[in-house]
């Protein structure tokens, strides 16, 4: 799933105003003067995507039915909702004597499993849920209205899917206008940029990855033609799953301290236009265009996982393990479909 948003990429040097102070100007100036020459100015503005991330909550009580295996997501790791061994005509009704029996792709399971547990009343509750939990669970109930009646039987069925939340970050691309496009200072420049915006970063545990980085030369309509860098990066947050966890409060989820880094390198390339026009002498050689720093906010899954909102409609933006017969092998969106995949969470089709 992914929101893309493009503004109007109008080139120039017109002022606008800064959203607060990322670096010193100082800083800031002794960056962008290493490369001084005279050249064009330009005008535009920088667009800004808002984003936020939010998966969609499970019930905490969940009950079957006798028609449909009723469809139960549980994220990775994590505690289960109770899935419940009763029908929702029966959740408020008496049972006598009732008995609860479950089983799972593993067979029947007991109530000393460390991984499962279910309670005096039947309910199925998951301590810490792992991929290969995912699969079909039935629960046998046995009962008696009343004490007069007869015994009746009924067969439940559960299909319990293991989720996670998508590997998101944000993709951004910038232009500078550049030295010839043979020249070692468009090197030295990308190299420090990219630094720059690292240590920028750092207290959000967020990495900057260059993705692509090309001169190419511009033709303009009154400036004639001159050369331009196209700068293609991405934020991500690190993957902090197998270490310890860089914060504890809700501010440090990762969908938040993406947002906080968007913001960051918003203000960063702001200031620099906020610098170069206050400029009363020769620009860089290398300068940000204004108004070309475009974002796009992508969701991609972990492999073995995909989103199906068809298929998933209650966890619409889940990464939710692949079912058998389907496959996810990289970083995808979907789960693709393999005839001969038996296991949930297949990452080849064998």
């Amino acid at each position: 799933m992914e929101a893309l948003a493009l503004g109007p990429a109008r080139r120039g040097r017109r002022r606008t105003r800064a959203a607060g102070s990322l670096l010193s100007q100082a800083a800031i100036l002794l960056f962008i003067s290493a490369f001084l020459v005279r050249v064009p100015s330009s005008v535009g503005h920088l667009v800004r995507l808002p984003r936020g991330f939010r998966l969609t909550k499970d019930s905490v009580k969940i009950v079957g039915s006798t028609s449909f295996p009723v469809k139960v997501y549980v994220m990775l790791h994590q505690k289960s909702p109770h899935v419940l061994c009763v029908t929702q005509r029966l959740r408020n009704a008496e049972l006598i004597d009732p008995s609860f029996q479950w089983h799972g792709p593993k067979g029947k399971i007991v109530s000393e499993n460390r991984t499962a547990q279910i309670t005096s009343t039947g309910s199925l509750v998951f301590q810490n849920f792992e991929e290969s939990m995912s699969g079909i669970y039935t629960c046998f109930l046995e009962y008696k209205p009343t004490v007069e009646e007869i015994v009746k039987r009924l067969q439940l069925k559960y299909a319990i899917y293991a989720y996670r939340e998508p590997h998101y970050y944000y993709q951004f691309t910038a232009r500078y206008h550049a030295a010839p496009c043979n020249s070692i200072y468009n090197i030295s420049f990308e190299k420090k940029l990219i630094q720059i915006l690292s240590k920028l970063l750092l207290d959000l545990s967020c990495e900057i990855s260059l993705l692509k980085s090309e001169c190419h030369h511009v033709k303009m309509q009154r400036a004639g033609l001159q050369n331009e860098l196209f700068f293609t990066f991405s934020v991500s947050s690190l993957d902090t799953e197998k270490g310890p966890k860089p914060c504890t409060d809700h501010n440090c989820e990762p969908s938040k301290r993406l947002f906080k880094a968007k913001n960051l390198i918003e203000r960063f390339f702001n200031q620099q236009v906020k610098i170069l026009g206050r400029r009363a002498e020769q620009l860089p050689v290398i300068y940000y265009i204004e108004g070309t720093l475009q974002m796009v906010w992508i969701n991609r899954c972990f492999p073995g996982y995909g989103m199906n909102v068809q298929k998933h409609p209650k966890c619409p933006e889940c990464c939710v393990i692949c079912s058998p017969g389907s496959y996810n092998p990289r970083d995808g969106i979907h789960c693709l479909q393999c005839n001969s995949s038996l296991v949930y969470g297949a990452k080849t089709c064998l």
